[in-house]
């Protein structure tokens, strides 16, 4: 980006968005927050049904979840000049048959990534959030499983740190996995502190 319109230009672009129309059963509300003064960048994976009706990023239990781990408020948290916050799917995708939301839409990250991720030249720290942040933003690098991934999270800083997706059902996986909590939040949390 050449300018902060352009930026914002960009922005406006992606809010206007309507590539998966046909394919997104509550229709298209991109949820994002971005700015290129963020040196944070969270990577989630989609909206879920509160955020999409709220059109605020984790404005929901996870989030509450996440904003815990990080230990920041929801000032701090919602602070775009901050912490940027860029899912991979900005649209919700629907429920799967079996429960759970789908899966991002990859038309977000192939049409929108390329473009605004080196717009934000500010960002020194990525948190990804559950294993599409994982898969898109390591590649190869990631391990074979997202508890694998999240354990290794040594080899993939300082740009990039990942978590496990803070929804309840990561409860029982928290308490399976206490180095969880031993290790990764308090580094988490010294980063984020750092950052801000």
């Amino acid at each position: 980006m050449d300018s902060p319109d352009d930026f914002s230009q960009l922005l406006v672009e992606i809010r206007a968005c309507r590539l998966c129309d046909a394919d997104l059963p509550l229709g298209p509300r991109p949820v994002l927050r971005a700015s290129e003064s963020a040196r944070i960048l969270i990577a989630g994976q989609a909206p879920g049904t509160k955020v999409h009706e709220s059109g605020v990023p984790f404005d929901d239990p996870s989030g509450d979840r996440l904003r815990g781990w990080l230990q920041i408020d929801r000032d701090t948290f919602y602070d775009d000049s901050r912490i940027a916050i860029v899912p991979m799917g900005f649209c919700y995708p629907g429920r799967l048959p079996r429960g759970g939301d789908c899966p991002p839409r990859p038309e977000c990250a192939q049409t929108w990534h390329a473009r605004l991720l080196p717009a934000l030249r500010s960002v020194e720290l990525v948190v990804l959030v559950g294993s599409y942040a994982h898969a898109y933003h390591l590649g190869r690098r990631r391990k074979r499983t997202l508890t694998e991934t999240v354990r290794a999270w040594h080899e993939y800083g300082p740009r990039h740190l990942p978590l496990p997706h803070p929804s309840w059902r990561t409860n029982a996986w928290q308490k399976r996995n206490p180095w969880f909590d031993d290790d990764v939040l308090p580094e988490l949390r010294r980063r984020v502190a750092a950052l801000l």
